[in-house]
């Protein structure tokens, strides 16, 4: 497990051109099996709205609060307080750019969301291009989760899992899952 963690480091700063602080836990070759262990469902009513805010180009304040809630229902209070059109604006702002740090500047923008959150109305707007920041996952990578997460350390989870995806060949949701469920069986 030693060796793979070195040899996994050493390739994250190939692709980088510098240290990364993101090195996969496990053999990439347990990815599959992993995800297929992953028991949970998205919730439908989270993924139809991601449908529908990827044709209308912003989410609705129903679907934004569903979605927060989806992420963490402690955070309600909070969204809740963000109005209708705040979420319009900012979401349209977020799913127009084609800047990722312009995208989650417009969401974090709203009260209540920070990266993690964040990162799941990205994810389901655009599912096969945003994994979901989560302590699970972070751990799965070799970090250890915090409560906040600046942009630079956004940026840099989403080049290393959109980097580990391609590499493995799978979508960014099996990663999800395989960084997950690996947490899950690993910590409990």
């Amino acid at each position: 497990m030693i060796e793979f963690a070195r040899v996994r480091a050493e390739k994250s700063r190939e692709y980088r051109g510098g240290v990364s602080r993101f090195a996969l836990q496990f053999d990439p070759s347990e990815i599959g099996a992993l995800a297929e262990r992953f028991a949970y469902e998205d919730d439908p009513a989270v993924r139809a709205a991601g449908e529908a805010v990827r044709s209308r180009g912003h989410y609705t304040r129903e679907e934004f609060l569903r979605v927060c809630e989806w992420k963490s229902a402690r955070s309600r209070p909070k969204v809740a307080a963000n109005d209708t059109k705040a979420i319009e604006v900012q979401t349209a702002l977020a799913l127009t750019s084609h800047d990722e740090a312009e995208r989650m500047e417009a969401l974090t923008a709203l009260e209540g969301v920070g990266v993690p959150t964040a990162s799941v109305l990205l994810h389901f707007a655009f599912p096969s291009d945003y994994p979901i920041l989560d302590v699970r996952a972070l751990e799965s990578l070799g970090v250890r989760g915090r409560s906040t997460y600046p942009l630079s350390f956004w940026l840099e989870y989403l080049a290393a899992c959109r980097h580990l995806a391609a590499e493995q060949g799978v979508s960014l949701r099996t990663l999800d899952k395989a960084l997950w469920q690996h947490s899950r069986e690993r910590v409990g």
